[in-house]
């Protein structure tokens, strides 16, 4: 059966802390930054914040910061701290920040759908190899982002490439994304991260 496109990000599998809070670290978002989904790769900004698809410098251009994973701030429409899994772009006073949570974890691997073309997905040659990533669409039901490895990029040794292939999601057979083709999916690790920046094998 095809593979559907249904990305959801950049979801942890392991790392060195245990679920559900890995080894996720603790950032500042301006209260003005657009939105940002759970599992977007996010960047920092020359203020030290982070940014994500809209006021970020965008995906290749520089090292990502980490995978946003939730954030906490005192919302101005609920008069009391709010805990979420998505930065919806606003409800924060002028001049505050919110208190983002992100995993930078330099041995963190993540699994990730492809994207980008509907006939071209990652092959068992392309393991080793780094890959782009786009934002797509995030859910603001769920606060899942739509991020995906963009497949427009051919995957390759170059060093500003933001993930590496680490294998193919092949288990269990039949679930989606694990059939060969467009729309599969992967297990990648940081290859350009603050934490780590490494050209590939």
């Amino acid at each position: 059966m095809a593979n559907i496109f249904a990305p959801n990000g950049f979801t942890q599998r392991s790392g060195r802390g245990s679920a559900p809070t890995y080894e996720m670290v603790e950032a500042l978002v301006d209260y003005n930054t657009a939105n940002i989904f759970s599992g977007d790769p996010v960047f920092r900004l020359s203020d030290g914040s982070l940014a994500g698809i809209t006021t970020g410098p965008g995906p290749g251009t520089s090292a990502i910061a980490g995978i946003f994973i939730s954030c906490k701030y005192l919302s101005v429409a609920q008069k009391r701290t709010v805990w979420g899994n998505y930065w919806p772009g606003t409800d924060v006073a002028a001049g505050n920040s919110v208190t983002a949570y992100i995993v930078n974890d330099p041995n963190a691997q993540f699994l990730a759908q492809t994207g980008g073309s509907t006939t071209v997905g990652l092959t068992q040659a392309n393991v080793g190899l780094n890959v782009q990533f786009a934002y797509g669409t995030g859910n603001t039901a769920n606060g899942l982002s739509g991020a995906y490895i963009d497949m427009t990029v051919t995957p390759a040794s170059t060093a500003t490439l933001p993930f590496r292939v680490v294998k193919l999601l092949t288990d269990p057979p039949g679930d989606n994304g694990t059939s060969t083709g467009a729309y599969n999916k992967a297990v990648v690790a940081f290859n350009n991260v603050e934490t780590k920046s490494l050209t590939a094998v």
